[in-house]
């Protein structure tokens, strides 16, 4: 299980996701952005510091989820690149599409950041899991043990790819959160059989609470038949 968009902006909401999680006893991998959409820096708020270390002490873990959450790359360049970063995602696929000495950049300093706080990521999921070749590069060279695509994890250095499908809402309009509570139900249905399968939680569902009735039919349902473990204890 995960919690994304972790910053002192969004710790609110996260610890109410926190708070369901842990009604399952589920270790959860929270995927931290250090300077969240340039607003207040996680080394800033001493309080949202000393939240996540707590959460660290009974258990969980933390991945580097981009440095801002934001796209500032060239402007799409096709009608599918144009979907993945204006629609798919609001501008926030941060990933998507830069050069390599500008990931390798992004991702030292948000290391640098959080290791400065006591809070050092085990891996790194780009924004949107929208990550283009360089960042794969950059990452595999930071000495971080993994990234993350939606379907599945990357080991690095050797790029070993894990099946770990994801079930996430998308909230942004009425009709995508109608449309991702059906196509999570009929996902949950296929992939019972799958040997891993991610529930990525964001901010943004703790504000409806039909979301948040069939996030507790989920993992009620998940606590039953699975047994719930950290990302990375599936690199082993």
């Amino acid at each position: 299980m995960s919690v994304h968009d972790v910053a002192p902006a969004t710790w609110p909401e996260c610890e109410a996701l926190l708070a369901l999680a842990d009604r399952f006893a589920a270790p959860v991998t929270l995927l931290v952005v250090p300077h969240y959409h340039g607003g207040v820096r996680a080394d800033a708020d001493p309080g949202f510091v000393a939240a996540v270390r707590a959460r660290l002490a009974r258990g969980d873990e933390i991945v580097l989820h981009g440095y801002l959450h934001e796209d500032r790359g060239a402007d799409p360049r096709s009608p599918v690149d144009w979907f993945r970063r204006r629609v798919y995602t609001a501008r926030e696929g941060e990933f998507a599409a830069v050069d390599a000495s500008t990931a390798t950049a992004l991702i030292a300093r948000g290391r640098a950041l959080l290791a400065a706080t006591g809070l050092p990521p085990a891996g790194f999921v780009a924004p949107a899991w929208l990550m283009n070749a360089a960042t794969l590069e950059a990452v595999g060279r930071s000495g971080l043990r993994y990234a993350s695509a939606r379907d599945a994890l990357i080991a690095l250095p050797a790029r070993r790819r894990i099946a770990a499908p994801s079930l996430v809402y998308s909230t942004r309009s009425r009709w995508r959160r109608v449309l991702s509570r059906r196509w999570n139900a009929a996902g949950a249905r296929a992939l019972r059989g799958a040997p891993r399968l991610r529930a990525a939680l964001h901010p943004a569902d703790a504000r409806y609470p039909s979301i948040i009735a069939d996030w507790e039919r989920l993992l009620a349902r998940l606590s039953d038949e699975r047994r719930a473990v950290l990302e990375s204890s599936w690199l082993g």
